[in-house]
């Protein structure tokens, strides 16, 4: 294969890998967040520092603290060098929640996740993760649905019942 190609398809390896941990953090599904890290794996957030498996034990408790999150994720540089990469990768995440009075808040934090990746058995994964917080902000917040008797809106969920299961598992028998 040309090198440039194989740069190429080892980058777009590593973005899926930024994806897919936004997936598992915002459907709250702990193995696809397992996924994307090598079991060897750590995480460096500031508040938290530690092994793939305490990142989990830590951050799955947080996210229950809130009604709903989205991770957007934006520029993703990759640098590829033979089995190893780095890349910087901008995110913007949105977290509803509940204030210590009962209002409804919405928190939002930019920053950068900073990771190291390795392929290693002919698979890339997260080796270490960096998260670099830019800026945040909190406002109240207003949601102009009513999820209780949402008619014929379709509503994320945090859970497997999310559409993007089912989805899945339609696409996989018909390509099957």
């Amino acid at each position: 294969m040309d090198d440039a190609l194989q740069i190429l398809l080892d980058k777009q390896a590593c973005v899926e890998l930024v994806y897919r941990f936004a997936r598992g953090l915002d459907r709250c599904d702990e193995a696809i967040v397992r996924s994307v890290f090598h079991a060897d794996g750590t995480d460096d957030h500031g508040q938290f520092k530690g092994t793939v498996d305490e990142f989990v034990a830590w951050v799955f408790p947080v996210l229950a603290t809130m009604e709903r999150t989205q991770h957007v994720i934006g520029n993703v540089l990759v640098e590829v060098d033979g089995d190893r990469a780095w890349a910087e990768s901008y995110f913007v995440a949105y977290h509803d929640l509940v204030n210590a009075y009962g209002g409804s808040l919405r928190t939002t934090v930019a920053g950068r996740y900073l990771d190291r990746f390795e392929r290693r058995g002919g698979e890339w994964r997260i080796s270490h993760r960096k998260f670099v917080s830019d800026w945040s902000a909190s406002d109240a917040r207003s949601d102009m649905w009513d999820r209780e008797a949402p008619g014929p809106r379709i509503f994320g969920r945090r859970d497997r019942d999310d559409p993007l299961y089912a989805e899945m598992a339609r696409t996989q028998k018909v390509t099957a």
